[in-house]
């Protein structure tokens, strides 16, 4: 299935700003972005979610992957085995690339979508923002930042793996302080929760204000 040609930001409802957040893995992006919309009673989008949605048996993503991937990958009732799958993308730099060029398409088309059916601010959590090229479908971008032994230290906590895991998952993934270095806004979420969410609020309701 191929994607459509998609409109940029240009074309985009005046009445709405989109607001890209990213992040590495361990930074912190989701809590960030799920502690904005709750807080704050606005919309998120989660690429996450919509790559999972994709990856249901018989939709687009499926579809493709069917296509792309051996048998193995699949259960005798078709469904995607996504810790495999994962263990694959992390060990195989030639198929994560397939599999990106094959998704991502249709993940933006997905997002796309979604956006247009809103209006106000909007929150669409991107973990591969900068690395996909997406920045033109957003007005703005946030990186949630976190230093390197914070970000490790997560991943444990979170995943129950080694510290060799963990260093291994964050070494497949763009360098954060290049993010960072290319994002309007950045959060640094190396310390406490709370003192976190108290520069989001300060963030936001400068967002608020320029709005």
């Amino acid at each position: 299935m191929q994607a459509e040609q998609l409109p940029s930001k240009k074309q985009e409802a005046p009445e709405r700003r989109v607001i890209g957040v990213t992040g590495g893995i361990g930074s912190g992006k989701s809590r960030a972005s799920s502690f904005l919309a709750q807080e704050y009673n606005l919309p998120l989008i989660n690429l996450d979610i919509v790559c999972r949605d994709l990856l249901q048996p018989g939709n687009a993503g499926w579809q493709a992957l069917r296509k792309l991937l051996p048998e193995d990958y699949f259960s005798p009732t078709g469904e995607l085995d996504r810790a495999y799958f994962r263990q694959q993308l992390f060990a195989d730099t030639s198929l994560r690339e397939q599999v990106d060029a094959t998704l991502h398409p249709l993940a933006r088309q997905e997002m796309v979508q979604k956006i247009e059916l809103l209006t106000g601010l909007v929150l669409v959590e991107i973990p591969l923002l900068f690395e996909a090229g997406w920045q033109d479908d957003v007005d703005c971008t946030l990186v949630i930042y976190a230093d390197l032994t914070a970000r490790i230290q997560r991943i444990i906590d979170r995943d129950q793996v080694s510290r060799e895991q963990a260093q291994q998952a964050i070494a497949t993934q763009q360098c954060l302080r290049e993010k960072a270095a290319h994002a309007d806004y950045v959060i640094d979420n190396s310390g406490s929760w709370q003192h976190t969410c108290a520069l989001l609020h300060h963030w936001l309701t400068t967002i608020l204000d320029e709005t």
